[in-house]
């Protein structure tokens, strides 16, 4: 079995996130996709919601697909490194493929990452694209590496950032087609985002 490990801050999980997990599993790319949202403890991030917030709206996004789950594996009292967490699910997963989900801008830096030698040759990477010249380049770079598959796709933009500065406008109207409805009345109800960009 190939099994996608999808990471991110999901700070919030959006239909862009969704597209992509929903992408690989109906091209058969891989045969189940574990979501494991970054933990609270993460550094480089300064802005993101409790870790079980984070969680209850990923139940939103995956309630439509029994081959997506998620994991708070990464949900720890330290920062966990991506080969830390790809180890782990290698352990979990002795007899399967483990792939990482990620998109082109991670790519970019992904040389300053912990061990990043050790994770490109152990683990396969799965790429998701933007257009735009810098990404373009980063692919360039990376085009002939053995285990980095990079999707051909043209999905739409949608960021997290944006959505963050919408809600915090109270300019929900303009969330529809970007953000699981009941998720979105979910934040409204409990005033997520209201003071976070």
């Amino acid at each position: 079995m190939k099994i996608g490990i999808f990471g991110g801050s999901f700070n919030p999980p959006h239909k862009g996130h969704e597209a992509i997990a929903t992408k690989l599993l109906e091209q058969n790319i891989v045969d189940k996709i574990v979501i494991v949202p970054t933990g609270i403890k993460y550094e480089y991030k300064t802005n993101l919601l409790p870790n079980e917030i984070r969680k209850t709206l990923l139940e939103f996004l995956i309630k439509k697909n029994p081959n997506i789950s998620i994991n708070t594996y990464e949900y720890q009292e330290k920062s966990i490194h991506t080969y830390e967490t790809l180890d782990y699910f290698q352990k979990q997963y002795p007899n399967d493929e483990i792939y990482f989900i990620c998109g082109v801008d991670n790519l970019s830096y992904i040389h300053k990452w912990p061990k990043s030698e050790y994770l490109l040759k152990n683990y396969k990477l799965i790429v998701i694209p933007r257009k735009d010249n810098h990404s373009e380049q980063i692919i360039g770079k990376y085009k002939n590496h053995p285990n980095i598959i990079f999707m051909n796709w043209d999905l739409l933009p949608i960021s997290s950032t944006e959505i963050r500065e919408k809600i915090k406008n109270k300019q929900y109207q303009d969330l529809k087609d970007k953000i699981d409805q009941e998720e979105l009345v979910w934040i409204e109800k409990n005033h997520l985002y209201e003071d976070i960009i």
